[in-house]
C-alpha cells in the first residue's frame, strides 16, 4: 500500500473505533485486552495517536516518551480521541514526503512508517473496540482487506519480531511457516532459535510448523486477537508464538 492508501486506512478505522466505544460504553469490558475497560483502549489509543503526532509534526529525531493520558472520561474522554485521532490525520496527509523524524522499523521514509504503524495499530484496536461492543471479531476479521491485513502480518514478523526485544525464541533452531490463503504472494518463513526471528517472505523449503488461514484471521491471531487458524506440524511452535510473541 502506498502511504495515502495507509492514511485513509487510519481515517476510516479510528472513526470506526470511537462509534463502537460509544455504542459500548467507557465502563464496558474488553475481552481482547482483558485488563481493559473501553476508557483504557481509548486513552491508550488517544495517547499513542499524539505520540505519532509529535515526531511528524515537530520534527523530533530522537525518542520522547509517551504522555500521560488527561483524566477525562465518558463523552469528554470520546471528544478527546476523536480530535486526537483527527489531527494525526491531518498531520500524515499534510507532511513533506520527506520529513525528517524518529521512526523504530525499516521503512521507506519516516511519513511512509508512521502512516503504515499508525493504521495497524488503529485497525487491531478498532477490532478491540467491536469486541467490547459484543462484535464476533471473526466477523470483523471477515470484512478487513485481505492485502491490508497480509501487510499487518508482514510488519509484525519482519518488523517488531526483527528487533532484539523479541522474545519468540527456542532453544535449537526452527522453522516456522506462515502462510495467507487470500493473498498473492503472502507467505512467510520464520527462522526460530536463541536469537530473534529472522524473516523472509516466501515458502522455498522445509518447515517444522506452518500456519494458514485468511490473511486477516492470520493477522488479528498473531496478534492475539483470535484463535491461531489452521496449524499443521509441530503444534509446540505455534503455542510458543502464543505465549511469548506479546509486543510490548
Amino acid at each position: 500500500m502506498e502511504t495515502a492508501g495507509f492514511i485513509r486506512v487510519l481515517e476510516r478505522e479510528g472513526r470506526a473505533l470511537a462509534a463502537a466505544a460509544a455504542e459500548a460504553g467507557p465502563d464496558a469490558k474488553v475481552p481482547t485486552c482483558p485488563d481493559w475497560q473501553v476508557r483504557d483502549l481509548l486513552r491508550h489509543t488517544g495517547t499513542v495517536h499524539r505520540w505519532a503526532t509529535s515526531f511528524v509534526a515537530a520534527g523530533h529525531t530522537e525518542f520522547i516518551p509517551f504522555g500521560e493520558p488527561p483524566d477525562l472520561d465518558g463523552e469528554a474522554l470520546l471528544d478527546w480521541f476523536r480530535e486526537g485521532h483527527l489531527r494525526l490525520v491531518a498531520t500524515l496527509s499534510d507532511a513533506s514526503p520527506d520529513v525528517a523524524c524518529w521512526h523504530f522499523l525499516p521503512a521507506p521514509s519516516p511519513l511512509a512508517f508512521w502512516a503504515r504503524r499508525q493504521a495497524h495499530e488503529t485497525a487491531v484496536h478498532r477490532v478491540d473496540a467491536d469486541a467490547a461492543r459484543g462484535r464476533d471479531i471473526a466477523g470483523a476479521a471477515r470484512d478487513m482487506d485481505a492485502g491490508f491485513a497480509a501487510d499487518g502480518v508482514d510488519e509484525l514478523l519482519r518488523g517488531f519480531h526483527a528487533r532484539p526485544r523479541s522474545r519468540v525464541r527456542t532453544r535449537e533452531p526452527a522453522v516456522l511457516r506462515v502462510r495467507a490463503t487470500d493473498a498473492a504472494d503472502a507467505v512467510w518463513t520464520v527462522r526460530l532459535s536463541a536469537e530473534p526471528p529472522v524473516t523472509e517472505r516466501g515458502g522455498a523449503g522445509a518447515a517444522d510448523c506452518e500456519i494458514s488461514g485468511p490473511a486477516a484471521a492470520l493477522y488479528l491471531s498473531l496478534w492475539n486477537r483470535l484463535p491461531l487458524p489452521t496449524v499443521s506440524g509441530d503444534a509446540s511452535l505455534a503455542a510458543l508464538w502464543r505465549e511469548t510473541s506479546g509486543v510490548g
